[in-house]
């Protein structure tokens, strides 16, 4: 039931992301100044017209959710892939030659953890510059080490398997070994972590765009939308509700599919 939920939910943010343009009843950028801070539809002095109600500048909030998900799994998906990419390159290669390259990469994720994640990913940023792009190189930078260290200790106990012995007897190359014997092995974990992390970029693209960071002004995106609410949150606590709730939702599809 809880990969089931996970997979709903996710399948629900997809659809949203996807179709956003003519999801979305309003366009997210337009703004009606005769209708700010506006709450929701079901609340006294709500508008059907406008679901989930508006923001300071007359935007509806129901608009700029579902085209925040765009931001939010384009992120998490790119992020996530790049990370997995580069640290189980690198697990994969340190856990199965071992020696001085297994010395090597264990120093560099040695060295790399010990940095705070957010106070580096913002290190980055500042060097980088603002943007998305930029938000997604920093996350793959900075998470790899996720990948490469949990991977490393299970190709560790792999590769004295039986069976990759027998792939080496057969005439396997290294290559061909790691590909075909020791990478299908660890293919679930892989899978995990990746789930995983996909919840932690979206933690990690809202931050950003909550000190604005990520995307540009122009952009709907969760953490933009937390930043202009929460100077009004006692008069519409909708609008820092939503968005947050919408990270919660999406974080914990994330584990729960994983």
């Amino acid at each position: 039931p809880r990969v089931l939920a996970g997979l709903v939910l996710v399948g629900v943010l997809a659809t949203l992301a996807l179709f956003a343009p003519w999801l979305a009843p309003h366009d997210p950028q337009a703004q009606e100044l005769l209708y700010t801070l506006m709450p929701p539809a079901w609340a006294p002095g709500g508008d059907p017209v406008y679901p989930f109600g508006t923001d300071s500048l007359g935007r509806c909030i129901l608009s700029r959710l579902i085209h925040g998900a765009r931001v939010a799994l384009a992120v998490a998906v790119i992020s996530a892939t790049g990370a997995m990419l580069l640290g189980a390159t690198l697990a994969l290669a340190a856990g199965y030659f071992g020696g001085w390259l297994d010395w090597i990469v264990g120093r560099l994720v040695d060295m790399w953890m010990a940095f705070p994640p957010v106070v580096l990913a913002l290190i980055l940023l500042v060097g980088l510059g603002a943007g998305v792009d930029k938000v997604i190189l920093a996350i793959i930078i900075v998470d790899w080490t996720r990948f490469c260290r949990v991977i490393r200790s299970e190709v560790l106990v792999i590769k004295t398997r039986d069976y990759v012995a027998a792939a080496r007897l057969s005439g396997f190359s290294h290559l061909q070994t790691i590909v075909r014997e020791v990478l299908p092995a660890v293919a679930p974990l892989l899978a995990t972590l990746f789930t995983l992390e996909m919840g932690i970029a979206v933690i990690v693209e809202a931050t950003m765009s909550f000190v604005g960071l990520s995307v540009e002004p122009d952009v709907a995106a969760w953490g933009v939308m937390i930043a202009d609410a929460r100077q009004f949150m006692n008069q519409v606590p909708s609008g820092v509700i939503l968005p947050t709730l919408a990270i919660f939702l999406t974080v914990l599809a994330f584990n729960l599919l994983g």
